[in-house]
């Protein structure tokens, strides 16, 4: 399953059944889980951690150092889970000392080609990164959110679950979750209603959604004045609490 000119670290730990393809090299300090597919031409470095059955294919670059000009060679991280695609020329980096020195991506995540996720940054499951979509260091994307191709999140920006960022938008605040944003820089556009319908949310829980988008984008409410509406006016619902969680939690300012 490894090719003879393929370059395997003697410290790198590779699971059963993985595939290292030709003039790929994996580095130091990296573990790979079972059944993971890697092509030629993929370099990984670590320290680095890959669950089990990802696939990343030519030319993709995981775990090199952060392009941050504070790091000085100190023994970051960068974590992977299970049953994530990394498309060719797919870069991610490891975290930052001065970041909590990790790097994190969950499972069953798809990066286009020429995606980059930069150091420091935690992405939930079930994302897509379409290509070219770029994410700046200490970016968080919750499960289930979609960026469009060249898409642009600012460093320290939140993408709320279930969110869809169009592509070519530019992101320099928070993004709600369950949300649709659009633009340079971007606005809100509406709830993901179609996205939701995709993933199977009740036309119930899709109708208390609209209502809370409505308190919080539409009345001209200041946060902590949505919130309160929020809590007053709606049923609580794990929906709303992840909301209401996301709007008490931003630093940034949403986008609106």
């Amino acid at each position: 399953m490894i090719h003879p000119q393929a370059i395997i670290d003697p410290t790198a730990r590779l699971g059963k059944n993985v595939s290292v393809g030709p003039w790929s090299y994996i580095g130091p300090e990296v573990e790979i889980g079972e059944d993971s597919w890697i092509g030629s031409h993929v370099v990984i470095k670590g320290p680095a951690r890959l669950g089990r059955r990802n696939k990343v294919f030519q030319f993709a670059s995981l775990g090199d150092d952060p392009q941050d000009k504070k790091y000085a060679g100190e023994p970051t991280r960068l974590e992977i889970g299970d049953g994530n695609t990394f498309r060719e020329c797919c870069t991610v980096n490891r975290g930052t000392e001065q970041g909590g020195g990790l790097t994190k991506i969950g499972d069953h995540n798809l990066f286009m080609a020429y995606t980059h996720v930069a150091h420091d940054c935690r992405i939930g499951d079930h994302v897509i990164f379409s290509n070219n979509a770029s994410a700046a260091g200490h970016v968080g994307v919750g499960d289930y959110a979609i960026l469009g191709g060249f898409v642009g999140v600012h460093q320290f920006c939140l993408v709320g679950a279930y969110s869809f960022l169009a592509g070519g938008s530019m992101v320099t605040k928070d993004v709600l979750p369950y949300v649709k944003v659009s633009g340079y820089p971007a606005s809100v556009h509406g709830l993901n209603t179609i996205g939701l319908e995709r993933l199977g949310f009740s036309s119930e829980v899709i109708s208390r959604l609209r209502k809370a988008y409505r308190i919080i984008f539409r009345q001209n409410y200041t946060v902590p004045e949505a919130i309160d509406c929020l809590k007053e006016s709606l049923e609580p619902s794990p929906e709303l609490v992840l909301l209401m969680d996301f709007l008490s939690s931003s630093t940034r300012g949403i986008v609106r």
